[in-house]
């Protein structure tokens, strides 16, 4: 299948690792300019040969910019770059890394704001600044990556549950919005996926039961369907085909990439 991504300019938010990452890479294969960023800037730069190599030399290397997506400067500068270095945006991957774990009482009100800036207002910042680019050119993709939680709250995980289901009001009414532009609007959320911040939730969860990661992943792997943790690459896979230009049809969605786990319709 073609996925229409060949000279597509393609700007990532939080890409110099995990699922990020592998989205990044994706795109490059599929021939696509890709822009990827993170607050880390020797990071991004592994993280572009990382990509470039994993591509198996296909397309070009992704271009890089130093970027605090909470910091609305930043945010601008991130897409002035953009501008510079791929000539505009036709598709906006916004992603972040997740917000601390812990019960409702465990959270102040600036971890509430932290996490509200970080998992909710830079996706509409950085938004608001890609679809004048969308709309010169005709067209264009968003996709926010979320949660499982968006169709199922997770126990512990209370500022995820809140701030990624909002991604989903945000899209919805977004691509209501932008349709009929042809600016498609999704969002995905990755279940079990093999990252950091997964090993993180697993490392948590077991030293607060007194088990080992082992013990807890496995645990995890029996309530899973497909019997594993899924994949980056896996879920980029899907990430890609929704944000491309194969896809046509598909807006104001809310999809999960979980190997079955979520029960929720």
């Amino acid at each position: 299948m073609d996925l229409g991504l060949q000279g597509k300019r393609v700007v990532l938010l939080a890409s110099s690792k995990g699922i990020g990452k592998a989205i990044a890479t994706e795109f490059v294969r599929e021939g696509a300019e890709v822009l990827i960023s993170s607050r880390n800037a020797e990071h991004l730069l592994q993280a572009a040969e990382e990509i470039h190599q994993k591509a198996g030399g296909l397309g070009a290397a992704p271009h890089t910019e130093v970027c605090d997506i909470t910091d609305p400067a930043s945010l601008e500068a991130l897409f002035e770059s953009a501008v510079d270095k791929l000539g505009g945006v036709d598709i906006l991957v916004n992603n972040a890394g997740g917000p601390p774990a812990g019960s409702f009482m465990d959270m102040s009100d600036e971890d509430w704001q932290k996490a509200f800036e970080l998992n909710l207002l830079s996706f509409i910042r950085a938004s608001r600044l890609a679809i004048p680019h969308m709309k010169d050119a005709g067209r264009g993709r968003i996709l926010n990556i979320a949660s499982s939680s968006i169709k199922q709250p997770i126990d512990g995980l209370i500022l995820s549950n809140t701030f990624r289901t909002g991604m989903v009001g945000l899209a919805k009414s977004m691509a209501n919005e932008f349709a009929g532009e042809d600016i498609l609007v999704n969002t995905l959320g990755p279940g079990r996926i093999e990252t950091e911040r997964v090993e993180e939730l697993d490392k948590k969860m077991a030293t607060k039961r007194g088990l080992s990661v082992q013990e807890v992943k496995t645990e995890m792997e029996t309530m899973i369907p497909a019997g594993r943790y899924g994949t980056p690459e896996e879920f980029a896979r899907t990430a890609v085909f929704l944000a491309s230009f194969a896809n046509t049809y598909v807006t104001g969605q809310a999809l999960v990439v979980d190997g079955g786990y979520v029960k929720a319709l």
